[in-house]
């Protein structure tokens, strides 16, 4: 092999863009099955960014983590509109 050919990198090991609504349908669960208003945790979460209002309970927290707060709010209001005009 020499240096002056093309290197091809695979990303295919590697996690997929994790998608914002399936993100918060899981944190939602998550909340429930813990006892928690899932709506008021998540409305604490996505004014603070304080991952405290989510629980590690299958891995909630973590996952909130790997998507940006404006990522989330940006799927929460694009939901909202696509009932309003339905």
């Amino acid at each position: 092999m020499t240096m002056d050919n093309t290197m091809k990198f695979d990303f295919s090991g590697e996690e997929q863009e994790t998608n914002p609504s399936e993100v918060l349908l899981t944190v939602y669960d998550a909340l429930k099955e813990k006892g928690y208003n899932p709506i008021n945790q998540l409305v604490g979460y996505l004014l603070s960014g304080d991952p405290a209002y989510i629980p590690r309970h299958n891995n909630a927290r973590a996952l909130i983590r790997k998507v940006e707060r404006d990522e989330l709010l940006e799927e929460l209001v694009k939901s909202f509109m696509d009932k309003q005009q339905n």
